[in-house]
């Protein structure tokens, strides 16, 4: 099947290269920290550069066109031209809500970190601000080797951000980090060869204008053979599995959650996990459709064990961070599993669910930090009783814990909810199974919160806590305002997903399933 996004909207929507200016906010901003030699001032300077990013972000949001499948506010111009690679900017309803949950929260991690990085300041926001420019590249790219320039800088910052100013066992888990995402890149990288090969000898014999591409929208317009999709869906496979974590490539995840600080932790849970599930549905589904659909069962099996794997984990865990990560990996298990519906419903739950899981985690990990802030310690024993001493803690903790597990009202509710309705429409099978992850996740997140902040104060240390500050109250303000607003009001960010999300079913659904089953077993069995 051949097929486009469609017609193209230019950058005249807005009048100017707004995701060029988004790209390059932060990258100014750091730039300038070098000008200022005072801790206070570079601060400021870092909390306003990633304030005017964020106000900026927010200009895509009215002109942006919902129900259509079309790359929008597109910019495109030559790089190196006789290899076919561009500077090639575009967003669709899946991109843009990225983007702005990247931006959104990188405030939040700034004003959280105002009062809490005393060591190297100007190199932590740095790193931060580094993460924002190339995350929002990696959501905007539509060239592949521009897509993975952002992809593979980005290990740069979440680097050092560990390395630097992390826990005792930094060293290990940095180098960890980047060993797993630097070994899946490398496949990923040998399937965008792959396809840039596939469409030059098309092109060749077709006699196209431009014989040599990496631009997305090209590689969609050509046919790939159902044995060569088969062969790049594994090696993409590789590279985004590990960055989401699937099982079992999970195994980097705890060691970099619990020794990142606070603010690696939110950013890495937030949004670079995000950058796997996101290959999967910008490059996986669309170039490769037929050996998406072939790889259902495979995909799901992984989906249904991690989600079950993660919450029986985090039910064993005595340290917050390290539960928190477990839950993670179920969580993300539940989005593989509704883009592997490969159905309307699941496939809306899990793009939503990517926005939620950005939302509720990231307010778990910021829970955590104000409470490792007061007492330097992140073992549950050594909580208890908080909502005595810590009233206001207590309540937003409570509704993102609510949210993280999906309760009805929330932001995670009509993710999860969607997520189901999909699989159990493909496979029953699989859907019964993640059900019974949400009762375990359910499980483990009230446990949680009942050993932490239900019950008497039996430590004495926990009896003169201060409660939220101004500046850890308004990352709390922030956190709840989205997740009832996506929990009652979602209709606004499923519009905005209508249009890939249908483009995305037309795609996979060219081919009936007996006979990708039949291709597959030939190429497998050598025939």
């Amino acid at each position: 099947m051949q097929a486009t996004f469609g017609q193209i909207y230019a950058t005249d929507q807005i009048g100017f290269p707004i995701l060029t200016v988004l790209i390059f906010i932060p990258l100014v901003g750091a730039l300038a920290l070098f000008l200022v030699r005072d801790e206070k001032r570079m601060k400021i300077l870092s909390l306003a550069t990633v304030v005017f990013t964020f106000f900026v972000s927010l200009f895509l949001v009215p002109p942006y066109v919902s129900g259509i499948p079309d790359m929008q506010f597109v910019e495109r111009s030559g790089w190196i031209k006789p290899l076919g690679i561009y500077y090639h900017l575009g967003v669709d309803g899946i991109s843009l809500l990225l983007i702005l949950l990247s931006t959104f929260l990188s405030v939040l991690v700034v004003v959280f970190s105002l009062t809490t990085i005393h060591r190297h300041v100007r190199e932590y926001l740095l790193c931060l601000m580094g993460l924002e420019c190339t995350l929002i590249g990696v959501f905007s790219a539509l060239d592949l080797v521009l897509f993975f320039l952002f992809w593979e800088v980005m290990l740069i910052p979440m680097y050092f951000l560990i390395k630097v100013w992390g826990g005792m066992n930094r060293d290990y888990a940095a180098l960890k980090f980047v060993l797993y995402t630097l070994v899946g890149s490398v496949l990923m990288l040998v399937g965008f060869a792959i396809l840039y090969l596939n469409y030059h000898d098309y092109a060749i014999a077709h006699a196209f204008p431009e014989p040599y591409s990496f631009g997305l929208i090209h590689l969609l317009s050509v046919p790939v053979p159902f044995e060569k999709q088969v062969w790049v869906f594994l090696l993409f496979f590789f590279g985004f599995a590990f960055k989401v974590p699937m099982f079992p490539f999970h195994t980097w995840l705890p060691d970099a959650h619990v020794e990142a600080p606070t603010a690696g932790s939110v950013m890495l849970a937030g949004i670079l996990l995000k950058m796997g599930t996101y290959g999967f549905v910008r490059l996986s589904l669309p170039l490769l459709p037929d050996a998406s659909r072939a790889f259902v069962p495979f995909m799901s099996v992984l989906a249904v064990t991690g989600i079950v794997y993660g919450a029986a984990l985090a039910l064993s865990q005595d340290d917050m961070k390290k539960l928190i990560a477990y839950s993670s990996i179920s969580h993300l298990g539940f989005v593989v599993l509704g883009i592997f519906s490969l159905e309307s419903q699941g496939l809306k739950g899990g793009m939503i669910q990517m926005l939620n899981h950005g939302i509720s985690t990231a307010g778990l990990f910021f829970v955590v930090g104000f409470l490792y802030e007061r007492r330097h310690t992140r073992l549950i024993s050594e909580y208890g009783g908080l909502a005595k001493q810590l009233p206001l803690l207590a309540f937003f903790y409570l509704i993102i814990s609510l949210s993280s597990l999906g309760m009805p009202g929330t932001n995670g509710f009509v993710g999860e909810f969607l997520i189901l309705a999909g699989a159990f429409k493909s496979d029953w099978r699989y859907a019964a199974v993640a059900v019974f992850g949400v009762i375990l996740g359910t499980a483990y997140l009230l446990w949680l919160y009942q050993r932490v902040v239900v019950g008497p104060i039996d430590n004495p240390e926990n009896r003169r806590l201060p409660d939220l500050n101004f500046r850890e109250l308004g990352v709390c303000i922030a956190l709840t305002v989205l997740i009832f607003w996506v929990g009652v009001a979602p209709e606004a960010f499923l519009a905005m997903m209508e249009g890939p999300v249908e483009f995305l079913m037309n795609r996979t659904h060219a081919i009936e399933e007996p006979v990708v089953a039949g291709q597959m077993v030939k190429i497998f069995s050598g025939e």
